[in-house]
């Protein structure tokens, strides 16, 4: 879908988006209140915050990180978030953290299917499965990548990840996110990204709907998400800071019965409360939850041959502790014009020391055939370091033949996850009835076309 398309035909959550106000910018220092002069002027912690209102600083980086990386935000709200109950111990079996178990690793090419619908009524953590991981939650090293699939709203009921920042990816239904900074609307096509310690629910954005909502996570226990270098592109290109939205400050006061699920060292537990957590009257800083369009990514591609190294098309990484060298990156394959002469267009097959999985939105990914027992939309790959991969035999030999002039590729979004560290799948994504017997199949009839007679 190209962005004029996308003026004409706007996702389902546009709907809301007309009623919700955003800030713009990547990393941009913002500011908002949702009640005039709630913001102190000149400090931040003043001995009577306007409203009589509490201040409490958030810090998503260390007190001492560079002026550039410093990560925090001041929060004034009706009560601190030090204000609930005792934890207890609370059971979400199948979101799973690392380290977990290595028994049946091996550097198989994987793929599954869609995660299956549930017949339960389930919320947004309940419906969440863990296929694969790396690094530690502990460790400030690595990721875990999950599917979601949920029915019912959080109502009541608010998450906070004290292991890693969340970036969802839906692949079906729009979604309402609700954050202590604020709201944010998110559908198919667009990502989230909730940091390290930001209090949230996910609601259905349509509550009277049955629809089913389903899509990807990516939770990255590592230093937070950025926007890569740009280098030799120059200063624009790719996914640009101005299309990152940042909610506006809306508070709820409120009281009642509401419960808190905070992960904590890949442990769940729970606290319950007598007042909304979303009680934030204004905030300024650096630190907050923000959304991406990706219909807005400027795709950089070969306009001469050969086909780009797909980092071109990254949209956010994770750096890690050796430079040059991710922690994880967030890649995307949007809608783009193929105009490369003389060269083999697909994705070329390859072995590489990172670990790739990768999902798909909608449409076909242009090195595999999509359709039943294909790679379709809700789906996911798995091709981890030095393990081979690349098109299936009927993409090659359609690519190896046909004409070159130049053609858009339209109405498909595919998108990888990418690590330097190995992903270990959960025994339940090895065990899962969705889980393809048949992938290594698809390159079963490449055949020899050598010829010692050069043409």
């Amino acid at each position: 879908m190209t962005l004029s398309q996308k003026k004409e035909s706007s996702p389902k959550s546009a709907k809301s988006d007309v009623d919700l106000k955003y800030l713009a910018g990547f990393g941009n220092h913002h500011h908002s209140e949702a009640l005039p002069g709630a913001l102190p002027i000149g400090q931040n912690s003043p001995q009577k915050a306007p409203y009589d209102l509490y201040a409490e600083q958030l810090n998503g980086a260390s007190f001492l990180a560079a002026r550039h990386e410093n990560l925090r935000s001041w929060l004034y709200r009706i009560r601190p978030s030090v204000v609930h109950g005792q934890y207890e111990p609370y059971s979400l079996e199948n979101f799973l953290s690392r380290p977990f178990d290595r028994t049946n690793l091996s550097p198989a090419q994987l793929r599954w299917d869609p995660l299956p619908e549930s017949k339960d009524s389930l919320t947004f953590l309940q419906g969440i499965v863990t296929v694969a991981g790396n690094g530690a939650d502990a460790s400030v090293r690595g990721s875990a990548i999950h599917l979601y699939s949920f029915s019912q709203s959080m109502d009541k009921q608010y998450f906070t990840n004290s292991d890693g920042e969340m970036l969802i990816v839906p692949q079906t239904g729009s979604l309402h996110i609700r954050t202590e900074f604020g709201a944010l609307t998110l559908g198919p096509w667009e990502l989230a990204v909730i940091p390290r310690g930001i209090k949230f629910a996910v609601d259905l954005e349509n509550s009277a709907s049955s629809d089913i909502a389903r899509g990807y996570i990516l939770e990255n226990y590592g230093p937070p998400l950025r926007l890569p270098y740009l280098g030799p592109i120059g200063s624009n290109g790719l996914a640009n800071p101005r299309d990152f939205l940042a909610p506006v400050a809306a508070y709820k006061d409120e009281v009642g019965d509401f419960e808190l699920i905070t992960k904590f060292e890949g442990k769940f537990f729970k606290s319950n409360t007598k007042h909304n957590p979303c009680d934030v009257v204004a905030w300024h800083g650096n630190y907050y939850p923000y959304k991406y369009d990706t219909r807005y990514f400027c795709a950089i591609n070969s306009v001469s041959f050969d086909h780009p190294d797909p980092s071109i098309f990254t949209v956010l990484t994770s750096p890690s502790e050796l430079p040059g060298v991710s922690n994880i990156d967030f890649v995307i394959f949007p809608p783009r014009w193929m105009v490369a002469e003389n060269s083999f267009r697909p994705p070329y097959y390859h072995r590489n020391i990172m670990s790739e999985y990768m999902g798909l939105v909608e449409g076909v990914y242009d090195a595999k055939e999509g359709g039943k027992g294909g790679f379709v939309p809700g789906g996911g790959s798995l091709h981890n370091c030095m393990t081979a991969h690349g098109p299936d035999s009927e993409t090659f030999e359609k690519a190896s033949e046909t004409s070159l002039t130049p053609v858009k590729l339209e109405n498909t979004l595919a998108f990888m996850f990418e690590s330097s560290l190995v992903y270990v799948p959960t025994p339940a994504a090895l065990d899962a009835a969705f889980l393809q017997g048949n992938y290594q199949n698809c390159w079963a009839n490449l055949k020899s076309h050598f010829n010692k007679i050069k043409k």
